[in-house]
């Protein structure tokens, strides 16, 4: 069992590549969704996603999170918060709406930065259009966060 464990490197149970890496940052994601025509900004969202990629991170590696200096670097910024209508009914009026949400990401390596990157994630939540944004916000950062916070850590240490 022990011979089998040792050819597993620097990966973990997640399937993390985090190499010789022993820390990581996640910098503050300012919101700049207001720049986007049609978006709008929500107090709080640039807090609840830095969080979110915080503890995703966290929970699926064993490094240790940092304010300043980490080996791994995750900043960027929102770059989009929008709802559009998706469907409508027999009468023209919308029977679905899309929440849009987009995020700029720069990720560095101090270790090996020939994985360095800079990327946009996005990811959307259907909802009825009869229900106010503001009914179904948790629910939908709750999906949109998961989904992009995985694609993230995928993109970044993910290299199977």
């Amino acid at each position: 069992m022990l011979l089998s464990m040792g050819g597993c490197g620097a990966y973990n149970f997640s399937g993390a590549d985090i190499g010789t890496a022993e820390s990581f940052q996640v910098n503050f994601f300012q919101n700049y969704a207001d720049q986007s025509p049609g978006s709008t900004i929500v107090p709080g969202l640039d807090r609840d996603f830095t969080l979110a990629l915080q503890d995703l991170i966290n929970n699926l590696t064993s490094l240790s999170l940092t304010g300043s200096n980490g080996d791994l670097l995750y900043e960027g910024e929102i770059v989009e918060y929008r709802v559009t209508p998706m469907t409508a009914t027999a009468d023209q009026r919308t029977a679905q709406n899309r929440l849009t949400m987009s995020v700029n990401v720069r990720f560095y390596n101090r270790k090996k930065e020939d994985v360095d990157f800079e990327k946009r994630f996005s990811f959307f939540f259907d909802f009825d259009a009869a229900a106010q944004l503001t009914a179904i916000q948790a629910q939908a950062h709750e999906e949109i966060f998961e989904r992009i916070t995985q694609d993230i850590f995928n993109a970044s240490l993910g290299n199977w």
